[in-house]
């Protein structure tokens, strides 16, 4: 049966075991660890996909549950669940590590163990990312919200561009902060649950720590809780990155491979962003109603910021990297709103971003590969010499800048009409993203794509099989779902229901003009 089997821990274990099989291979056989890690990543998405079909939407609030003792002395068990919104994320994790391993085939170097290294650490990050997802317990979630900072630094390091190393410590400087910061409120939320009349001795069982604060069991000082809030944010707010948080961000992109770079922004920030939906909200409530005006400010002038910036950025692949950051914004203010278009529409928005982020940022790396820099003035005329390269970045970008028919324009929608509710305001000033991301992504393409072809552009190749089997399933993704996403929102929607049931939150009713004729 389906329901008797531990899918969860599996679902971690085969990224993390294959790695260290990966690892184990003879150095020569260099081949066989590439097709060694896809296959072990096309494993990961065929548990993924039973996991989606067998999960019902309209039953249990978390599903495939797992609870294990671990340290019962410190109350952290191993405890694992599934919810519609970390599926949706399990899922968007498990389509694109097998196209990134595609993307990078060539990515390691030509000799030595490199190529294997390359390998184990992606399937590492794959690992901590689905138990981080999956995890019920708040000392399980951080030890490997944590853990997951160092193969992704040895992937920024050891592969990439020439000033790789200073954008790794950079990127692991930032985070391990923003980590240590999370650790005390932790340690500090186990505290409080220690002396709370709730329970017999301290937990980090979230389920157990969420029904006491619903209650309001707890009894907790609510300064107290400001704080622990305010320090679980902090590491979310690094990690997706909020502005002002963003600075590690777009040189960690920049000097990463283009595969390294968008399991970076596309799943591994992600994993901040539904942190503040899972933990910051639910385990403190009304510390994030509190904070919530500073957050959705922040998350505004994030939006603006990244957008204004990208416009002047010269580096095609900076000026991508600071997309994301406007993007980040969108997905923190609609969760930071407490309205379901919001968090629907931003967790929609999570998966939407992974996706088109992936097209837009591989495309490009493969464009630069071929010609050897990353300046948008080095191009020109593309489109003459590799249409269907041009076409499938063109179709990226447009999704980028989140035009209707694609799959980020129902999200960035949602967002936006669930922030009009409540802050018609910020709402306002969100919206003006959408002009800026249309002069950034058409302008970029008119210099790169259009005109006569630019000195050295007459040999460029157009893309070839593989790569072709990277860019292909990711435009398709974007093309179904920006027509049909109601698969994915049928998930979503409960989770999302339960979020904000949980932490008391109503739609605001609908206004109506004075002297409207009543109904």
């Amino acid at each position: 049966m389906v329901s008797d089997m531990p899918w969860l821990s599996v679902l971690w274990a085969v990224p993390m075991l294959g790695a260290a099989v990966v690892i184990l291979l003879p150095s020569a056989a260099r081949h066989l660890a590439k097709y060694a890690a896809l296959a072990l990543s096309l494993v990961v998405l065929a548990i993924a996909a039973l996991l989606a079909v067998t999960f019902d939407p309209s039953g249990a609030q978390y599903q495939f549950v797992e609870d294990h003792a671990w340290i019962p002395s410190f109350g952290t068990g191993y405890i694992l669940g599934l919810d519609g919104i970390a599926l949706a994320l399990v899922v968007l994790t498990a389509v694109l590590v097998p196209l990134l391993i595609v993307a990078g085939w060539n990515d390691a170097g030509d000799g030595g163990r490199s190529t294997h290294t390359y390998l184990a650490l992606t399937l590492v990050v794959e690992g901590m990312v689905l138990i981080s997802l999956t995890a019920l317990d708040v000392l399980l979630f951080y030890v490997f919200f944590e853990a997951m900072l160092i193969p992704m630094y040895f992937l920024i390091g050891g592969f990439g561009g020439e000033h790789r190393s200073a954008a790794a410590v950079k990127f692991l400087l930032y985070n391990l902060f923003g980590g240590l910061i999370m650790l005390a409120a932790v340690i500090g939320l186990y505290v409080a649950t220690a002396k709370s009349d709730a329970f017999a001795a301290g937990t980090f069982d979230f389920r157990a720590i969420v029904a006491a604060v619903a209650d309001g069991s707890l009894n907790v000082d609510p300064a107290v809780l400001n704080a622990l809030f305010l320090g679980f944010m902090f590491a979310f707010a690094v990690k997706a990155p909020l502005w002002p948080f963003h600075r590690w961000l777009p040189d960690a992109a920049v000097e990463s491979t283009p595969a390294t770079a968008v399991l970076m922004m596309a799943v591994v920030d992600k994993v901040g962003t539904f942190g503040m939906l899972r933990y910051c909200l639910q385990l403190f409530p009304d510390a994030s109603i509190t904070f919530r005006p500073l957050i959705i400010t922040l998350a505004v002038i994030g939006i603006v910021y990244g957008a204004v910036v990208a416009i002047g950025q010269t580096d095609v692949m900076r000026l991508i990297s600071y997309t994301s950051i406007s993007h980040f914004g969108f997905i923190i203010l609609g969760i930071f709103v407490m309205t379901t278009q919001g968090q629907t529409g931003s967790t929609l928005y999570m998966v939407n971003h992974g996706i088109s982020t992936a097209a837009l940022f591989l495309v490009a790396g493969f464009l630069v590969s071929r010609r050897g820099s990353r300046s948008i003035a080095s191009f020109g005329g593309v489109q003459k010499v590799a249409p269907v390269l041009a076409g499938t970045f063109l179709v990226a970008g447009l999704a980028t800048l989140s035009l209707p028919g694609l799959a980020p324009f129902i999200s960035e929608f949602l967002v936006l009409i669930g922030t009009f509710t409540t802050y018609p305001v910020l709402a306002v000033f969100a919206s003006t993203a959408l002009v800026l991301s249309a002069v950034y992504i058409l302008w970029m393409y008119q210099r790169m794509m259009t005109g006569p072809v630019a000195v050295d552009n007459e040999n460029l190749r157009d893309l070839v099989p593989r790569e072709l089997l990277v860019v292909a399933p990711l435009i398709a993704l974007l093309l179904v779902l920006g027509v049909y996403p109601k698969p994915v929102l049928d998930v979503i929607d409960p989770a999302v229901g339960h979020t904000l049931t949980t932490i008391g939150q109503e739609d605001p009713a609908p206004r109506v003009a004075e002297g409207s004729p009543a109904k």
